[in-house]
């Protein structure tokens, strides 16, 4: 491989961002503070939704940006309260997920930089989920 290689294409492409999204939403399917945020009865348009930003943000095709324009994650989460307890679900999930991916040392750990940078970034309050238990309890 040369430098002018993506990161996508490095660790398998379309196929492997397909199964880390699946992986993660396998996991957010039975969290009962992740899974109200997804209103679909189906989390399979949310997986889609995941599967193009990562392509495209890897080095991927361009699709999601096509699609649903810029990707503004901060403006798309800011309905949804994401607090350091669903960050750290968030986190748990996609933990589990890049797991099950096998990839290099290197490229896990690339990839494992930007998702917890990301789900830092994406918290917008501190209050407590309503109703819900913190997760590891």
């Amino acid at each position: 491989m040369t430098d002018e290689t993506s990161f996508y294409e490095q660790v398998g492409g379309r196929a492997t961002f397909a199964r880390l999204a699946e992986a993660f939403y396998r996991g957010v399917a039975d969290d009962p503070v992740l899974r109200p945020m997804y209103p679909e009865e189906d989390l399979g348009p949310a997986q889609e939704r995941l599967l193009l930003f990562l392509e495209q943000y890897w080095g991927g095709p361009t699709a999601y940006s096509e699609q649903r324009g810029h990707p503004r994650l901060r403006m798309r989460h800011a309905p949804f309260h994401v607090n350091p307890d669903a960050r750290d679900r968030w986190l748990a999930h996609m933990r589990a997920a890049v797991d099950e991916l096998g990839l290099s040392p290197l490229h896990e750990a690339t990839l494992w930089d930007y998702l917890q940078r990301a789900a830092h970034a994406m918290v917008n309050t501190f209050e407590p989920t309503p109703g819900a238990a913190p997760a590891g309890d």
